[in-house]
């Protein structure tokens, strides 16, 4: 984050002395309230490149092994823009090289998934997948208690990556 504020800071001056050689070499014929705008534009196009580049670099970083299951966009009312091309700010990512099967129940697979959301740190899930009913436990509260059982849909991107790889 604080170096994502730097380069919106660089662009911010960069945009000001590119506007401010164009008025030089123009011979004043600029206005010059045009170089705090062009020093606003380079920042603002630098942020939305930062949102709009975070998934792909993201990803893009994962090992071997771990693979997105699930992405999900996001707009906002403050970046009118985003109506127009939503941009990914969160994704569900699988271990696939770490799903095991149960030892005792053939149609239970165990998982680890990891939560990626823009501004905050990455959070891992341990969860259990019944590939014959289409169920996924989450841990209940992480205290090794019963896990809660949860009916998906068919067609739910984690439990048919976690059945497909098992």
């Amino acid at each position: 984050m604080f170096l994502e504020l730097i380069a919106v800071i660089v662009a911010g001056i960069a945009g000001a002395g590119v506007m401010m050689l164009v008025a030089r070499i123009s011979g004043g014929r600029i206005p010059k309230w045009m170089i705090p705008v062009a020093a606003g534009a380079a920042m603002l196009g630098t942020t939305i490149a930062s949102e709009y580049g975070w998934y792909a670099r993201t990803s893009a970083a994962l090992p071997d092994g771990v693979e997105v299951v699930q992405t999900a966009d996001s707009t906002a009312f403050y970046r009118p823009w985003t109506y127009l091309a939503p941009y990914t700010d969160r994704f569900i990512a699988l271990d696939t090289g770490n799903v095991r099967a149960n030892t005792e129940d053939t149609a239970l697979y165990m998982a680890d998934i990891y939560f990626f959301r823009r501004w905050t740190t990455v959070q891992s899930v341990e969860l259990m997948v019944n590939c014959q009913t289409g169920q996924r436990a989450d841990p209940a509260f992480g205290d090794g208690g019963d896990p809660v059982w949860r009916d998906t849909t068919t067609d739910d991107p984690i439990v048919s990556s976690v059945c497909r790889r098992g």
